[in-house]
């Protein structure tokens, strides 16, 4: 039994990574991390609310983690990212 899956949340429709999440859970993964940066970190917590309130109401959010990475832009400068991961397991 695998331990953990990771989905990278990123510009595709929220029912796409519900999808991914509850593929993960139907493999025997104990948690699954979703993992977001910037404007898709709203998206990231959707989809996780959607997974855990209609389809698989036995999973529960285990941790939250957030952060900030700094990513180096085209003009050499470093811009400041917030991130977010979000950990779910089966009850």
């Amino acid at each position: 039994m695998e331990d953990n899956a990771v989905i990278f949340v990123g510009d595709k429709p929220v029912m796409n990574y519900v999808l991914a999440v509850m593929t993960q859970f139907n493999k025997p993964v104990s948690t699954v991390t979703l993992k977001a940066r910037g404007r898709a970190i709203s998206r990231a917590v959707d989809a996780a609310e959607i997974t855990r309130n209609r389809f698989m109401l036995n999973i529960i959010v285990k941790n939250i983690t957030i952060g900030t990475e700094s990513i180096p832009s085209e003009d050499g400068k470093t811009v400041n990212v917030s991130s977010m991961e979000i950990l779910l397991a089966k009850s």
